[in-house]
């Protein structure tokens, strides 16, 4: 049984910065178990033509959908796994769990703000050695010094709970029993922030090569994660095989997963921590799940956003590229660049000494920063093929379907349209449906790709829908009586507007902010990937950063395989005659 462990005596002088326009300022309430009711939608009299409804496929594994708060919620289907190591309090057995969605992503910094600013939350308790809570530039960090209680109130303020402790394994391990969520490959600093591989919590869409099966982030690694069972080191044997929730009562609190203090070792899926619920720490946080969610209305103004790739002018693609991973190897501070296929690239920091690989198929360009000092470099990466397009300014920020662009404004109004297909069909951003020779026009993904707040892509009409399965809901269409009779209300912090058919923010500007992974870019006014700056004509410039590093850590003895010591080849190499991965010599 492990106990959640003390905060170790090492300081951490942080400045405390109030939060600015990038963090965003409010969102909804809560259901299950002790949130407050949301604000109803009134009920109007029916006066105004309804929309029948269509068969739909529903959600399917792994479907995504974003939610009131930002963040990107999983399907996972109703369905059994293997849950335990069959080690210890956790002996393998068969659970059987219904169909949930569960937060792709840990609750971040600016995703928590959003909670306290409506008065839903209390503050987190500041953590030597945490990233500072109202600091935006770890917004997208995983909030930590949270307690059970603050964790679980966050949940129903999103209209959720927190993970079961069998929702959460599922979630991380997926039904074909790997040890790890990215699989049975040995845990190592390019797939989880764990050990001594930054010594700091990361942003939490900074692994996507090694999210679970259901395709989660960070569920080994970064923070250790609250979930909703009380602790009983007996329950796999004694519980219930079908959604198991956990004892009645304890006096601990179940932890799962792993935090970038966590030896390597210790990363796997099915191991158990615990704790009081009174706990908190730096490298402790959590994520949500919605059982089933809810059909409110839509906000009435939600941030505008710069789709990833957006076209350049003359229908050039700037390229896609990201910041993959941070490292500590030999002393030295490590950041590692993915690259697009064909794409060129300029290393405009000197002090920079960078060297490419292809991995998995992927180009990887791994950058070695100044010794003992962490220091912020900038990369430029190019579409060739733009060479002769236009000069471009940036892009144009997008809005959600249903929403346009206030002239003036980095906001996106809500704007509903007429449901019925006019001569020439349905307007951009909606798709015709057929019902049976009814045309009407439903809601459609934005130029992200994605569906607006609190919808999926159904795979049957290729339309956005809500996960009740009730098409007729009019989402992005002007049908004030159907909206009062379908919607199902406001959350805490919002009041319906009958006349625009969504929820308007009871302050002024208390709507969501960016999503995890993206920043509010002040220059464009709109959400735009971290990190990336847009430049001349086809080019984005990557900002990224190196650390400061301590002495060596080995990083390298734990993998086994060359396959793997040779990804991780910026600190390891393999040692044919003794055939071990080592630490290399520098």
């Amino acid at each position: 049984m492990k106990a959640a462990r003390k905060l170790p005596s090492s300081t951490f002088l942080a400045l405390i910065i109030l939060l600015t326009a990038c963090a965003p300022t409010a969102t909804p309430s809560a259901l299950p178990p002790t949130a407050a009711p949301v604000t109803p939608a009134p009920t109007i009299a029916p006066t105004a033509t309804t929309i029948a409804r269509v068969a739909l496929a529903g959600p399917q594994s792994g479907a995504r959908m974003t939610w009131i708060d930002a963040s990107t919620l999983i399907y996972i289907p109703s369905s059994q796994f293997t849950m335990g190591s069959g080690v210890g309090d956790a002996p393998e057995h068969a659970v059987t769990l219904d169909a949930y969605w569960i937060q792709q992503t840990e609750v971040t910094n600016r995703m928590y703000a959003q909670c306290v600013s409506v008065g839903a939350c209390t503050p987190p308790t500041q953590e030597l050695g945490g990233p500072v809570y109202s600091n935006p530039e770890f917004a997208n960090h995983p909030v930590v010094g949270v307690t059970w209680d603050q964790s679980q109130a966050y949940c129903g303020w999103a209209q959720g709970r927190l993970p079961t402790e069998a929702e959460w394994e599922q979630a991380a391990r997926g039904n074909d029993g790997r040890i790890y969520p990215w699989g049975n490959d040995e845990p190592a600093c390019d797939l989880l922030n764990a050990a001594a591989c930054i010594g700091h919590t990361t942003e939490v869409t900074a692994y996507p090569r090694a999210a679970s099966a259901y395709g989660l982030y960070d569920m080994a690694g970064n923070v250790f994660e609250w979930v909703g069972d009380w602790y009983s080191a007996t329950y796999y044997s004694d519980g219930p095989t079908t959604n198991p929730a956990g004892p009645d009562s304890g006096q601990q609190r179940v932890i799962r997963g792993s935090s970038f203090e966590t030896d390597m070792d210790q990363t796997g899926s099915a191991i158990r921590h615990y704790g009081a619920a009174t706990y908190h720490s730096r490298d402790t946080g959590f994520r949500c799940v919605v059982q089933q969610p809810k059909p409110l209305a839509p906000y009435c103004q939600l941030s505008a956003f710069v789709p990833t790739g957006v076209a350049a002018a003359g229908e050039c693609q700037l390229p896609v590229t990201d910041v993959a991973g941070q490292y500590c190897a030999g002393g030295n501070g490590f950041t590692t660049i993915n690259i697009p296929q064909g794409a060129l690239y300029e290393v405009l920091d000197k002090q920079l000494n960078c060297t490419e690989a292809v991995i998995d198929g992927q180009r990887r360009l791994t950058c070695e920063g100044p010794r003992a000092q962490e220091s912020t470099h900038e990369i430029q990466v190019c579409n060739p093929a733009c060479s002769t397009a236009p000069s471009v300014t940036g892009a144009e920020p997008a809005c959600d379907s249903g929403y346009t662009l206030a002239p003036g404004s980095s906001s996106c109004n809500y704007t509903p349209v007429v449901g019925q297909a006019g001569v020439s069909g349905c307007p951009l951003g909606y798709v015709l449906l057929d019902n049976a020779g009814q045309k009407s026009c439903a809601i459609g993904p934005g130029a992200d790709g994605q569906c607006p707040t609190g919808l999926y892509l159904d795979s049957l009409v290729n339309a956005c829908m809500p996960p009740n399965g009730q098409s007729e809901i009019p989402y992005g269409i002007d049908n004030p009586t159907l909206a009062g009779q379908t919607f199902q209300g406001c959350a805490q912090g919002y009041s319906y507007d009958s006349t625009f058919q969504c929820c308007q923010a009871q302050t002024g500007g208390t709507y969501p902010g960016c999503a995890p992974g993206s920043t509010f870019n002040t220059d464009l006014g709109a959400c735009s990937p971290a990190q990336v700056k847009l430049s001349g004509p086809g080019c984005v410039t990557l900002s990224m950063t190196t650390l400061k590093c301590s002495e060596p850590v080995d990083i390298c003895s734990s993998i086994k395989t060359e396959a793997r010591c040779l990804q991780n080849s910026y600190a390891c190499e393999w040692n044919e005659q003794a055939s071990v991965c080592q630490l290399k010599n520098k």
